[in-house]
């Protein structure tokens, strides 16, 4: 009943704060100077007392403040679901260097490329409500993508979607991050060169990933970023999350990005492919998200959806790169997700990085475990986090991935004045 209510207010601050009168541009929420909705009040485990589970919450608490303390962070946001159940919340460091303005739980991050699960997850939607057809080449589909020998008349929908359109990596990328139009883009990429033949490889995209905000919010007869916004993300009570960038720079509470503790400017240039990278939310939403995705909220997600949009399409290589990259292996990629093994459990998810920013979301499906973590600095360590939970849950303690022993020491830095923020979510 609490959580029923918490709903209904967010629903009602929604309405207040004018948000279902926002004006669309490019398929997606843009809310320029408009505050995001303010939550009720909630009661969340952001305290030793309240950490109860199988993984040592304490223990993973004192190793994510040392890491908060290292140069190359700035703000860091935290959530272990374990067994299902959010068990521990917690928010490190300064959301802005500038002002050592602390983290909270409402403070705003980029979710990054994992933005893809919720294109994937609403791809599978609309295919079990019969609106699309995963099978259906892409010519057929009213998008700007085209391909190599008119190779968008073979690939179809669940190839986009697996990252199976053969294109080099990041075809174009760095032509997005320079202003160009990614509907000229995505028509240039007739172009490109290929790294295989389409269909028969991974090669991960962004801009041909994007033709998805363009087949599905056809589908959905509504722009993309609103579909999965009103179809999942308020039902699921996220009312933090959302697309766009003038909706997170309009937030009251949101993460600038930085380089060390240095705040950096904010680019524009991913949130204008949003079914690749539009997402931003705070760090208990993307806890929601998550635990949607480990089949807890079936009322919005159900079993067959998930099991649609999760099951392997396609072999990848492995993932992120040094000693994780040598303890994961059987990578595959889905509909904008990833599943690999990692000590004999099987692992599932997604990962992002844009300028500034990164977000990771990692969990074993087995036991529904596993941690959110979103920080707006680019170091790469904190993509960690999660198997260090992990292998807690598991008594594993053979691994020390949040060991920093052997890492240079960490310098005092102006912005490490600003204390851990606490969780809390006072209205």
């Amino acid at each position: 009943m609490k959580r029923v209510f918490v709903i209904l207010i967010a629903v009602v601050a929604l309405a207040l704060t004018g948000w279902f009168g926002v004006q669309l541009m490019g398929g997606s929420h843009t809310l320029a100077n408009v505050p995001i909705p303010v939550k009720a009040a909630e009661d969340l485990p952001d305290t030793p007392a309240e950490w109860r589970g199988r993984i040592d919450y304490r223990r993973l608490d004192r190793q994510l403040s040392d890491l908060s303390q290292r140069p190359e962070m700035a703000g860091l946001a935290v959530a272990v679901v374990e067994d299902g159940e959010l068990r521990f919340v917690r928010t490190y460091g300064v959301a802005d260097a500038s002002t050592g303005a602390p983290v909270t739980p409402r403070t705003l991050f980029r979710w990054a490329s994992v933005s893809k699960t919720a294109t994937g997850v609403l791809a599978a939607t609309l295919a079990r409500e019969g609106r699309v057809d995963l099978a259906q080449p892409l010519s057929r589909s009213r998008t700007t993508l085209r391909l190599p020998g008119g190779g968008e008349a073979r690939v179809t929908l669940e190839d986009l979607l697996a990252q199976r359109t053969g294109l080099t990596k990041n075809a174009y990328d760095e032509k997005l991050e320079d202003g160009q139009s990614p509907e000229l883009l995505r028509a240039s990429l007739a172009l490109a060169p290929l790294q295989c033949d389409p269909g028969t490889c991974h090669t991960y995209q962004n801009i041909a990933f994007d033709a998805a905000n363009e087949i599905l919010g056809e589908a959905a007869e509504r722009p993309f970023a609103e579909t999965v916004e009103d179809r999942f993300f308020l039902p699921l009570g996220m009312v933090s999350a959302g697309y766009g960038m003038d909706r997170l720079t309009g937030a009251k509470d949101w993460a600038k990005p930085h380089r060390g503790a240095h705040v950096r400017p904010v680019k524009e240039a991913y949130w204008r492919v949003p079914a690749a990278a539009g997402v931003e939310s705070d760090i208990v939403d993307f806890a929601t998200w998550m635990r949607a995705m480990m089949g807890v909220r079936p009322d919005v997600l159900s079993g067959p959806v998930l099991e649609l949009a999760h099951r392997p399409r396609v072999g990848t290589a492995r993932l992120y790169g040094g000693a994780l990259r040598q303890a994961t292996d059987d990578a595959s990629y889905a509909l904008g997700w990833r599943n690999f093994t990692y000590a004999g459990h099987r692992l599932a998810g997604h990962s992002g990085a844009v300028a500034g920013y990164r977000a990771t979301m990692i969990f074993e499906p087995a036991t529904r475990t596993g941690v959110v973590a979103l920080w707006n600095s680019d170091w790469g360590f904190p993509f960690r986090i999660p198997f260090a939970a992990i292998d807690s849950y598991h008594k594993r303690t053979d691994a020390r991935w949040l060991d920093l022993s052997e890492l240079p020491p960490a310098p005092q830095t102006a912005h490490r004045a600003a204390p851990a923020a606490r969780a809390t979510l006072a209205p």
